[in-house]
């Protein structure tokens, strides 16, 4: 396996498919760099050279007891970036990998980086708060740590089955393929790292990093996304990046890069040539 390992001693599981303009890929909660491979394989397939790392306690990578927090996560990020001395590299992030993607912007500049995508992605805050009072409350995020406490297993199955991609709604047809692989990618995870990541993807506010996106970002989220609401989440992030283009997929949930795997990846090749 191909892995680097950071200044604080964790382990860093990444794949690197093909040649060309580096494109690097951050994956959501809880699962693995194995989530983004539609996208990979049909970019790497337009000649692009395609990188997605394991996060830090995710999938492949160690289990650190300490550092599961956006800022150790960003760094990882860095290490990597730095690691393959990649540059002109396009960074695209679904869910929480749009938090990482925020906050390595946010820490590290874009002196690396060519543009910058947010794919149905956390910021600008996910947690309801005094300043922030249409967010989600945190009793939402307390179950969800209820539920990894309880029966991880049992609520990666519910997430994926019912509102990740969207299997609870009216008329949807459930594909026990996603739900498996959904499962399968979280349980690879340590518990205690997939526990704090909550925190971390729900309670971090990315405002101040999101003003600093400097390079052309493209914003993706559906309208029927109910892990991250498109009002909390892209259509915020879009209002504070300069320029920011974004594009709403009517009905999508949040597991898009699947359910509308095609679409997505027609809008990235357009995004990334453009």
């Amino acid at each position: 396996m191909s892995t680097i390992t950071t200044r604080d001693g964790v382990e860093i599981y990444y794949k690197d498919w093909g040649s060309g303009q580096p494109i690097v890929f951050s994956h959501g909660w809880p699962l693995t760099a194995d989530s983004w491979e539609s996208q990979m394989l049909f970019l790497a397939d337009q000649g692009y050279r395609v990188i997605a790392h394991d996060r830090r306690g995710h999938g492949r990578s160690s289990q650190p007891w300490e550092g599961n927090d956006m800022d150790h996560y960003a760094d990882d990020l860095a290490e990597l970036i730095e690691a393959l001395d990649l540059k002109n590299a396009v960074l695209l992030g679904f869910s929480t990998g749009g938090g990482e993607v925020a906050r390595y912007v946010g820490r590290h500049g874009t002196a690396r980086v060519a543009k910058l995508g947010l794919i149905s992605a956390v910021p600008p805050l996910m947690l309801q708060t005094p300043d922030n009072p249409e967010g989600v409350p945190i009793e939402v995020f307390d179950g969800i740590r209820a539920g990894s406490i309880e029966n991880r297993s049992q609520l990666y199955k519910d997430l994926a089955s019912g509102p990740f991609f969207g299997f609870n709604r009216p008329g949807a047809v459930t594909s026990q393929g996603m739900v498996d692989w959904f499962w399968m990618q979280g349980m690879l995870g340590g518990h205690k790292n997939t526990y704090d990541c909550i925190a971390a993807f729900s309670a971090t506010d990315f405002t101040e990093d999101l003003k600093k996106f400097d390079v052309p970002t493209l914003v993706v989220h559906g309208d029927d996304d109910q892990v991250v609401p498109i009002g909390r989440g892209g259509q915020a992030s879009a209002k504070l990046v300069a320029g920011a283009k974004l594009i709403v997929y009517p009905g999508a949930p949040h597991g898009l890069t699947d359910t509308h795997k095609d679409q997505l990846n027609a809008d990235l090749l357009a995004f990334i040539k453009g």
